[in-house]
């Protein structure tokens, strides 16, 4: 299946149900992204070892790049001047730009949080800067981005109650003004709110509710996969998912694992992006339906089978074990490479099987067969 033609404005169309599980399409003048999506993070406007061709081949419709990154190098100012990200990055789909909250919280040093906004020092060249929601729409603006993020604060879990509920609401206050920055922006691109709240159903419906009412275009769960366990994030989408617009698209922010994709679009998640396959395959781990195959381990050291003979990724198909081990114990960069492009295509095609069991109406045996397949393992012997 190829994605649908380019719309002339942002929309979200459910096209059939399985469960709480659902598959359809977000049309942008971009490009349409069939969901559940799965976006490869281009974090500094690269996905890490690939070329965007490989991006596209294995199955992505719309990347990911970071706010705070390309603030502080190149510059979105500089970004714009040269046609924005697109043109720069090489890459003509839809993009989706994050608020930069999370990486000021996680990465910078000596912040200063008031109402108006974050003062904080760049983890790069210590330079001082300033984040507000009208700064952090303002950049990803200038970038071009077409599906953009709100400016939120994003805590770690676990935290304190009344810790959770000071952050909810300020990133509700946060979320009106960047949803009034965001009215000059040209039309067809969209905004996000995020919702946030801990791991306090209270507050996660509270938060879900504001932002209904805000009427975004989009809606994103945020402060999640930040430390707690799988169930509890579970727990949190299914508190969420009932007071978020069914027309709308719901986006789990930086999940996951392949089991957390699929136990999420279980739940009504259409949208995720997660830095996982990437960082996975730059440190030998490889997805793939047979579970999780860890190419440091000496076992593959004289396996002459491919990771996966069936695929139509030359990565799992055309490259020994063997061969994959010794660029690992050698740390050749063409290892981590490989590895990061098997392993975002199978979450492509993960996803691929997802949109088709809805549209079949089969996705509960869709989650068995594929748990049964990473539990079974790839047990033939090496010929």
């Amino acid at each position: 299946m190829t994605a649908a033609p380019a719309s002339d404005t942002f929309s979200f169309a459910v096209s059939a149900t399985s469960g709480a599980a659902r598959t359809g399409i977000v049309s942008t003048p971009r490009g349409a992204i069939r969901t559940p999506a799965f976006m490869p993070v281009g974090t500094v406007a690269t996905v890490k070892g690939l070329y965007f061709d490989q991006v596209r081949q294995a199955g992505a419709d719309i990347v990911l790049a970071n706010t705070y990154h390309l603030m502080l190098r190149p510059g979105a100012e500089r970004v714009a001047r040269l046609g924005g990200l697109h043109t720069f990055m090489g890459w003509d789909g839809p993009i989706l730009t994050d608020s930069g909250g999370f990486q000021v919280m996680s990465l910078s040093s000596l912040r200063k949080m008031s109402e108006q906004g974050v003062t904080f020092r760049s983890h790069v060249d210590g330079a001082l800067h300033e984040m507000s929601p009208e700064r952090s729409i303002e950049i990803q603006g200038l970038l071009g981005a077409d599906i953009q993020m709100q400016l939120d604060e994003c805590v770690r879990l676990p935290c304190e109650d009344a810790e959770a509920e000071r952050a909810m609401r300020l990133s509700l206050r946060w979320a009106e003004r960047s949803k009034r920055a965001f009215e000059a922006q040209p039309k067809g691109r969209a905004l996000f709110g995020i919702v946030q709240g801990g791991a306090v159903p209270a507050l996660r419906v509270e938060s879900a509710r504001a932002l209904a009412d805000m009427d975004f275009p989009g809606h994103s769960i945020g402060g999640l996969a930040v430390g707690e366990p799988q169930e509890v994030m579970l727990a949190m989408i299914e508190t969420v998912e009932p007071h978020l617009p069914a027309a709308k698209p719901r986006y789990l922010m930086g999940v996951g694992t392949p089991d957390d994709l699929l136990e999420a679009v279980a739940r009504g998640i259409d949208m995720f992006d997660c830095v996982m396959p990437t960082r996975s395959g730059r440190h030998a781990l490889a997805f793939t339906r047979f579970g999780r195959i860890n190419l440091k381990n000496a076992r593959h050291a004289e396996d002459p089978r491919p990771l996966d003979e069936a695929s139509d990724c030359p990565a799992l198909r055309d490259y020994s074990r063997a061969y994959l081990h010794h660029l690992v114990r050698c740390e050749e960069m063409l290892g981590a490479m490989l590895i990061s492009w098997a392993n975002i295509h199978y979450y492509q095609q993960l996803m691929a099987g997802a949109r088709a069991a809805i549209a079949a109406g089969r996705y509960a045996d869709y989650v068995a067969e594929t748990k049964e397949g990473w539990a079974r393992g790839d047990i033939a012997p090496v010929g």
